[in-house]
């Protein structure tokens, strides 16, 4: 476990990045306690955690550039929890790590709020089901109420390679599988004597393995399950991919002509979103567990801020989230979701304002209202949807 002392000079760089001095903090938390004592300098329900979640808060503000990067010794895992001790090295003697998977799905949900996620107690159980069974889930929502996120913060809690592949229409499997080093079969050929070239064996080995470019799929198979595999926005990619993807979720292999079958150790956490632009086909369904992510209620939506922006106000958290519910009761082109919410409160929040007016609202209406016909209506509304805010 770490030394209190090093627990505080982590505490310290939080309470700097918030404006608060090391004076402040001793005063508060004593210099010789631990981060028992974390609910005293802000960080509410955080207080019985154990030494794990001072190292999650050492990567986290590494990663921010708030506290030195470690120089030597190799690198911890992220957000290691109970048990991680008796899981690691496992499989030291094959060379890759052991996975860390959640115990019950309270402790999946503790874990993912420690990264930064607030799961409810339906996602939090369909994520631990998947973790578990080894399915893939998808997750289909409203735009922007977390679904890509719950993809990243699974990969940075369990220390697992984030892969992702963003789908578009007319994405095509050479860009989500692979494709060949043609410059460098090229360079090869043209080293070849013409002796060389008249060898079938040298040039079958223009198509081996070393001049195989990896696209986020094949990548995956290979990474297995040191990996989570995010195909975001699934919906947006055209009928003939969506098939493509059948093999990969069934098997979780891929058949390269030249090469043969790849087929992954252990699969990979496979996380598939969309936002529902159209209907998915049910052959896919069939091989995913499936959640769907609403907007949350307004007080949960207001601990999901607070747990993404815990230096912010917790009053002008309360009376954005207010003011966006009445927003989403508007007709609107594209409603609000949760990353408008979280960036309305961040912006008023850089701005000084401490509260909604009017005035306000309009001035920062770029955060919240994406589209232009929204935009006016909004306008007309404004007294009612700042009304109490």
């Amino acid at each position: 476990m770490s030394q209190p002392y090093d627990a505080l000079e982590v505490l310290r760089g939080v309470w700097s990045a918030r404006g608060q001095t090391s004076a402040e903090l001793d005063e508060a938390c004593g210099t010789k306690k631990s981060c028992k004592k974390m609910a005293d300098v802000g960080f509410d329900g955080m207080a019985g955690a154990d030494g794990d979640l001072r190292a999650a808060w050492r990567d986290r503000l590494r990663r921010e550039g708030k506290l030195p990067p470690v120089s030597d010794g190799p690198p911890r895992r992220r957000g290691a929890v109970e048990g991680d001790g008796e899981a690691g090295g496992a499989s030291e003697a094959s060379g890759r790590h052991s996975v860390e998977r959640p115990e019950s799905v309270g402790k999946l949900a503790e874990t993912l709020r420690q990264g930064g996620y607030l799961a409810d107690r339906g996602l939090a159980t369909a994520l631990f089901v998947s973790l578990s069974l080894q399915r893939p889930i998808l997750l289909e929502g409203e735009v922007g109420v977390g679904k890509t996120e719950v993809a990243k913060v699974l990969a940075s809690v369990f220390g697992r390679k984030l892969i992702r592949l963003q789908c578009y229409e007319g994405i095509d499997t050479n860009q989500a599988l692979y494709e060949w080093d043609y410059a460098r079969q090229m360079l090869h050929i043209r080293a070849l004597s013409e002796h060389q070239i008249a060898d079938e064996a040298a040039v079958d080995k223009l198509f081996g393995p070393k001049f195989l470019l990896e696209r986020p799929l094949l990548e995956a198979v290979r990474a297995g399950d040191q990996a989570v595999l995010l195909i975001d926005e699934i919906d947006r990619a055209d009928d003939e991919f969506e098939a493509f993807l059948l093999e990969l979720l069934s098997d979780f292999q891929i058949s390269i002509p030249e090469i043969g079958t790849i087929k992954a150790e252990s699969p990979p956490l496979v996380v598939l979103t969309s936002n529902r632009t159209r209907e998915l086909h049910d052959a896919l369904k069939r091989r995913c567990l499936y959640h769907w992510i609403g907007y949350p209620a307004a007080e949960r939506e207001v601990q999901i801020v607070l747990v993404r922006e815990p230096a912010v106000s917790e009053a002008l958290t309360r009376k954005v989230v207010a003011a966006v519910n009445r927003l989403r009761e508007l007709d609107l082109a594209k409603p609000p979701g949760v990353a408008e919410t979280i960036d309305w409160v961040r912006t008023l929040d850089f701005l000084g304002a401490t509260g909604l007016d009017p005035q306000v609202a309009e001035d920062t209406l770029g955060a919240v209202v994406k589209e232009r016909d929204d935009l006016d209506l909004v306008r007309e509304n404004l007294e009612e949807i700042t009304s109490g805010a």
